[in-house]
């Protein structure tokens, strides 16, 4: 098992990385996500159905509905003809699918790509671990975690996991850092509180300062958590990592909101192209027409259309 000191101590730096990456959102992209109250307000609803067909065949997803931000801004952009002829501008073989940059629809040859969305961002829908990134997960594409402490998801751009089967080595491994989650989060978030004093230890140069401060909130956290039984990942999580595969190192830091229903034979074609130096398939690999439709296939009537903020 993990040391609780070792194992919490190494969130300090991405406490102070996150707080100044904050500060840098906040300032140069406080208008850029989409936070109006259609959106903030919204209640868990069905799940929704969309159709991707691509030039190398079709793929269908569901959008869960207990992601509702996601997938109304999804079947938004669907409604719009926004993903018609764009890319699949980012495929790593036993990994993931990219796709969503509008920029990607006249892209030369060889030209960079990945910067493009419709000029918002979404806020983080993390269902974890009721959803996590199983193959064959649909999920959305963000900045990292310097720049967006949020997690908040790009407006346009998601992936599709393909990923390679888990040990049950790592999958161990994974067992015990989800174990500590929670306590790792606490120690964020009390360690986050008291960013201010860590600042000032660290400009003044109070090594010591900063060590009792940290065995004072690991402290806490101890306290917090004795007597409570471990936290264990589902079953059905861990048996779907080590018989499918994915890309658990994603988990709880990504959202996830979809999952292929059917087409993974076309996923898979997508994930073998050949690619540059950037990810980028040498031959274009597009979404030619993405649609929302029922469970058997057929159009779906308009009222599903569901409104998001611009």
């Amino acid at each position: 098992m993990y040391n609780l000191k070792r194992f919490l101590t190494m969130t300090v730096v991405a406490v102070l990385l996150a707080a100044c990456g904050n500060s840098t959102a906040k300032a140069e992209g406080a208008d850029d996500t989409a936070g109006s109250d259609s959106i903030v307000s919204m209640k868990p609803t069905d799940d929704k159905f969309v159709e991707l067909h691509t030039s190398v065949g079709d793929i269908v997803v569901r959008l869960f509905g207990d992601t509702p931000r996601h997938q109304a801004n999804f079947i938004k952009l669907v409604n719009e003809g926004f993903y018609d002829n764009v890319l699949f501008h980012r495929v790593i073989d036993q990994f993931m699918i990219q796709t969503g940059d509008p920029d990607s629809r006249t892209a030369q040859p060889g030209q960079m790509l990945g910067s493009g969305g419709p000029g918002y961002e979404i806020e983080a829908e993390i269902v974890y671990p009721r959803h996590f990134h199983h193959r064959g997960a649909l999920a959305a594409a963000r900045q990292g975690d310097q720049t967006n402490p949020q997690r908040r998801s790009s407006g346009s751009q998601f992936y599709i996991v393909t990923g390679a089967k888990v040990s049950p080595a790592m999958m161990q491994r994974l067992q015990e850092q989800f174990a500590f989650s929670d306590k790792q989060n606490e120690f964020q978030r009390l360690a986050s509180a008291q960013m201010d004093k860590i600042r000032t230890m660290q400009m003044q140069g109070d090594t010591a300062g900063l060590n009792r401060l940290q065995r004072e909130i690991i402290a806490q956290v101890e306290a917090k958590f004795a007597g409570q039984p471990e936290k264990k990942l589902p079953q059905d999580v861990v048996d779907a990592y080590i018989s499918e595969g994915g890309a658990p190192h994603l988990d709880g830091a990504y959202t996830v909101f979809g999952e292929v229903v059917s087409g993974m034979e076309t996923v898979e074609k997508i994930e073998k192209a050949q690619t540059d130096s950037h990810d980028r398939p040498t031959q274009d690999i597009r979404i030619l027409k993405a649609k929302v439709i029922d469970y058997k296939g057929a159009a779906a009537p308009d009222s599903t259309s569901t409104s998001a903020a611009k």
